[in-house]
């Protein structure tokens, strides 16, 4: 469909492809394209929300369209411009870009957008929930509007359509599953009813029982909390590193290739790593800290059972997390799994007040 020159809604459950689905009709656009003359802009501009996200898409961007000798660069903040003004002055075809970062690059006119005519929206739920829609239609006001224009989101809340009904013209939409809120069905899901004093003791036994040198990711709710919980691991001898925003990027490349290579089987990160991060074999997804929301929640569980493989996720529930128990409920019901009879019963109770915050 992608091939067709249509615009396209992609709708699907991460893990599941979604970059190829893009990429490869895009090296067939580029290839169909007049060759960069001097001062050009990208032929193609993939946005992302987050620097891992983009750095990955890079790779599979190397991988794939190489062969056709097709240059690409990745553009996000954290690290300094130089040598990516260096890289768009010279001309790539593809552009890989967090919004925050793009902006500047076209406000010092490092580069345009006026050759763009294949434009990507991904993890566009993710964007919005980040509050990049200001700079998202601000960038894309600079791009020709007879573009073609793909936008992919694992979820289709009202604000997505809201995007899409403004940048899509009559676009596909494909589904691959449900367009409602669920889990990956390859995933075991453990919810364990805690008190926030039982939660460090738990973990070291469920890490005592997981840890067989595949790598297990735990999310933490807060940077100073990742960092903590990083410390008190290492202190008790887990081969555990931090992933956060604040780290500057050559830490966080250091933190995921050591943890990819399973040298340090165990990270602990924050919702910087819930989207996008594709990690192979990635045994147990640990909840130490429940998310804000239950689209974070199945977006980091997703980390595990990628591609078909099975996973493991283990969340450890709060009273303080009351607002999550009926969605949480629904995503356990859905998936044929296991729900606490603690936490129906606080689903039911918070029937009321608990429905009018979502």
């Amino acid at each position: 469909m992608a091939l067709l020159g249509r615009d396209l809604i992609g709708l699907a459950e991460t893990g599941s492809g979604k970059t190829l689905a893009y990429l490869l009709p895009a090296v067939v656009h580029v290839n169909a394209q007049p060759l960069l003359q001097p001062g050009d802009g990208p032929v193609v501009l993939v946005m992302a929300p987050t620097r891992e996200l983009a750095i990955q898409i890079q790779q599979e961007c190397q991988r794939f369209g190489s062969s056709s000798k097709i240059k690409n660069t990745a553009v996000y903040g954290g690290v300094p411009k130089q040598m990516q003004v260096k890289e768009l002055r010279a001309g790539v075809e593809i552009v890989i870009a967090t919004p925050g970062r793009l902006l500047d690059m076209l406000e010092s006119h490092a580069t345009n957008l006026r050759r763009v005519t294949y434009l990507v929206l991904d993890e566009a739920d993710r964007m919005l929930d980040m509050g990049f829609e200001p700079q998202i239609r601000k960038i894309v006001s600079q791009i020709r509007p007879d573009r073609q224009t793909l936008l992919w989101s694992a979820t289709w809340p009202i604000e997505v359509q809201h995007i899409a009904d403004a940048m899509l013209i009559n676009p596909y939409k494909v589904i691959i599953g449900s367009p409602d809120l669920k889990a990956n069905h390859n995933i075991t899901q453990v919810v364990q009813m805690v008190s926030d004093k039982d939660k460090y003791p738990k973990l070291i036994k469920l890490l005592g029982k997981e840890m067989d040198g595949r790598r297990i990711l735990i999310f933490a709710e807060t940077k100073r909390g990742c960092d903590d919980l990083t410390r008190r691991l290492r202190m008790d001898g887990f081969p555990a590193l931090g992933l956060h925003g604040d780290k500057n990027q050559i830490e966080r490349d250091w933190v995921l290739a050591e943890f990819k290579a399973a040298k340090h089987p165990i990270m602990i990160a924050t919702d910087v790593a819930a989207r996008g991060l594709d990690v192979k074999d990635v045994k147990c997804v640990i909840n130490f800290d429940m998310p804000h929301t239950a689209e974070d929640y199945v977006h980091r569980i997703g980390r595990t059972g990628r591609a078909g493989a099975r996973g493991l996720a283990h969340s450890f529930f709060t009273v303080s997390d009351a607002r999550l128990a009926r969605p949480i409920v629904q995503i356990l019901e859905e998936a044929g799994q296991n729900v606490p009879q603690s936490l129906q019963q606080m689903a039911s109770v918070g029937s009321g007040s608990i429905q009018t915050k979502f």
